[in-house]
């Protein structure tokens, strides 16, 4: 049985693409979800499909607390799916290369600090770019500059909203984003 533990702070929609990609698989297993927000939709996903849900704060992103608490599920690898969150350097080291973040952007453009969500999209836009894209990487101790596991992307036009970019840029999230992490567990 492999697990995996997700992280997410909000609506969930990468968190569902993932569950119903898997969901005919018994051997990959997804026994709790993590959030620090307390009104994200993932936790209605959470519960629809039977999972635990761990709300965290900074005080309880401890290093002993939160370790002893992810090594009780003894995981194969932990999916950051909109979690935003900076991942802490212990938790890097206690599960290297099992750490993987999907960005919607062609890294390293658009990457960094406050670079996320629709930030991200508006950027894109403004710069003028002919295509945007997603890139899933794992995660070290700095923003969006662990060793990329995959990069997709997709054409933009002119006319593009950054409405229209996350749209198309979603698109691509939803469809690869599980498929790595398949193949990742499939090495583990």
């Amino acid at each position: 049985m492999k697990k995996v533990l997700l992280f997410a702070s909000g609506g969930g929609s990468n968190v569902k693409a993932i569950l119903r990609y898997f969901q005919d698989r018994p051997e990959i297993s997804f026994p709790l979800i993590i959030t620090n927000n307390r009104h994200a939709g993932v936790i209605g996903i959470a519960q629809d499909n039977k999972i635990d849900v761990m709300l965290v704060d900074k005080d309880l992103f401890n290093e002993e607390v939160f370790i002893d608490t992810l090594e009780y599920f003894k995981p194969d690898l932990l999916v950051l799916a909109g979690f935003l969150w900076k991942i802490p350097g212990y938790m890097v080291k206690a599960f290297p290369n099992k750490i993987i973040n999907i960005h919607p952007a062609l890294l390293p453009k658009f990457g960094g600090k406050g670079m996320y969500g629709h930030h991200v999209h508006e950027a894109v836009v403004v710069r003028g770019e002919s295509v945007s894209g997603i890139t899933i990487h794992f995660v070290n101790e700095h923003y969006d500059e662990g060793t990329v596991l995959l990069q997709k992307e997709v054409a933009l036009e002119s006319t593009d909203t950054p409405e229209i970019v996350a749209a198309k840029v979603l698109s691509l999230e939803h469809t690869w984003y599980a498929r790595v992490i398949d193949s990742l567990l499939q090495q583990a």
